[in-house]
C-alpha cells in the first residue's frame, strides 16, 4: 500500500511537471527570448509573457527592437509596445529612425510615432528629406496682358520638412500655390514674348513668394518644363464684343423702325379721321347752299360761278395729276 501511494505521488508530480512544461512552451516564446539575448537586446521573460497575453505580435516587436538596438538607437521596447497597441506601424517607425540616424537628421521616437499616428508615411518622409522629390504640376493656362494664352508646366523639387509634417499641408497645396504663382507671373507680363524669351523669370518670381509656408515640404527649386502658345484670347474677346455691339445696334435699329411704323400708322389713322371730317363737312355744303338760296343770300349766278370754279379746279387737278402718276410708276420700275 505504501509503495502504491508513493507511485501515485510520483505520477502526480510527473503530470504536474509535464503540464508546467507545456504551459511554459505555450506562454514563453523561448526562440524569441533567446534571439534577443544573443543579439545584445535582451528582453525579460515576464515582459514577453505579458505581451503574449495582451495579444501583441511578440516576434515583430522584438525583431524591430533588435534592429533598432543594432543600429545604435536608444529605444525602449515598452515604447514600441505602446505604439503597436495604439494601431501604429512599429516596423516603419523603427526603419524611419534608423534612416534619420544614418543621415544625421534629428528625429526623436516620439516625433516619429506622432507622425505615424497622424496618418503620414514617416519612412517616406525621411527618404524625401534625404533624397528630394520632384512634383510635376499639370498644364497651367494663363493669359498675358497682350491677350495671348500661354500653357506652362513646372517641375517642383521639394524636400520633406520633418518638423512640419504634423499639421503641415501636403503636395496638393504645393501644386495649387505654384499654379497660382505661375498664373500671376504670366498675367503680369506685358507681352507673351517676354515670358517665352525668359521662362526663368516665372520660376524666380514664384520661388520668391515663399510658397512652402505652412506646408510639410521645403521648396528647393521650381523649373519651367514647357511653355506653349495657346489661343489669342484678346482677339477673340474683341470679336465677341464687336458681335455683341452689332446685335445691340440691330436691336436699336429695329426699335426705331418699329417706332417709325407705329408713327406712320398713327398718321394714317389721323389722316383718315381728317378725311372723314372733311367728307362730313362737304356733305353739309349742299344743305348750306340750299338754305342760302331759299334765304336769298345766294343768287343763281353765284351758284353757277361756283360750279365753273369747281369744274376748272377739277380739270387742272386732272391735268396736273398725270405727271405724278408717271413719276410714281417710274420709281417703281427703278426699284
Amino acid at each position: 500500500m505504501v509503495m502504491l501511494a508513493q507511485a501515485g505521488v510520483w505520477i502526480a508530480l510527473i503530470v504536474i511537471f509535464v503540464v508546467f512544461v507545456i504551459l511554459a512552451l505555450i506562454l514563453i516564446p523561448f526562440n524569441t527570448w533567446f534571439r534577443a539575448l544573443v543579439s545584445g537586446a535582451p528582453v525579460s521573460i515576464s515582459r514577453l509573457i505579458g505581451m503574449k497575453l495582451r495579444k501583441i505580435r511578440v516576434a515583430m516587436i522584438v525583431d524591430a527592437y533588435i534592429t533598432g538596438k543594432k543600429a545604435g538607437l536608444d529605444i525602449d521596447i515598452a515604447t514600441l509596445e505602446t505604439h503597436y497597441m495604439a494601431k501604429g506601424d512599429v516596423v516603419k517607425v523603427v526603419n524611419a529612425l534608423i534612416s534619420a540616424h544614418s543621415a544625421n537628421i534629428p528625429l526623436s521616437i516620439q516625433t516619429a510615432m506622432a507622425i505615424d499616428l497622424a496618418g503620414r508615411d514617416v519612412l517616406n518622409a525621411v527618404k524625401v528629406s534625404v533624397n528630394p522629390k520632384v512634383i510635376s504640376t499639370p498644364m497651367i493656362s494663363a493669359i498675358a496682358k497682350d491677350g495671348i494664352e500661354l500653357r506652362s508646366k513646372a517641375m517642383v523639387t521639394v524636400r520633406a520638412n520633418i518638423a512640419r509634417l504634423i499639421g503641415g499641408a501636403g503636395e496638393e497645396t504645393i501644386i495649387a500655390r505654384v499654379g497660382e504663382g505661375i498664373v500671376t507671373s504670366i498675367g503680369s507680363a506685358t507681352s507673351h514674348k517676354d515670358v517665352i524669351e525668359n521662362p526663368d523669370r516665372i520660376s524666380k518670381t514664384v520661388l520668391a513668394k515663399g510658397l512652402d509656408t505652412g506646408t510639410a515640404f521645403e521648396i528647393l527649386s521650381i523649373d519651367i518644363a514647357d511653355v506653349d502658345v495657346g489661343r489669342n484670347v484678346g482677339a477673340q474677346l474683341q470679336m465677341d464684343q464687336a458681335e455683341a455691339d452689332k446685335k445691340i445696334a440691330q436691336a436699336k435699329a429695329e426699335e426705331r423702325r418699329a417706332l417709325a411704323v407705329a408713327q406712320e400708322q398713327e398718321m394714317k389713322a389721323k389722316t383718315q379721321e381728317m378725311r372723314a371730317l372733311v367728307v362730313a363737312a362737304e356733305a353739309e355744303v349742299p344743305k348750306a347752299m340750299a338754305d342760302a338760296l331759299r334765304a336769298g343770300k345766294l343768287g343763281i349766278m353765284d351758284y353757277y360761278n361756283m360750279q365753273n370754279i369747281q369744274a376748272d379746279t377739277a380739270m387742272r387737278n386732272a391735268i396736273s395729276g398725270d405727271r405724278p402718276d408717271a413719276s410714281k410708276q417710274q420709281n417703281k420700275k427703278e426699284k
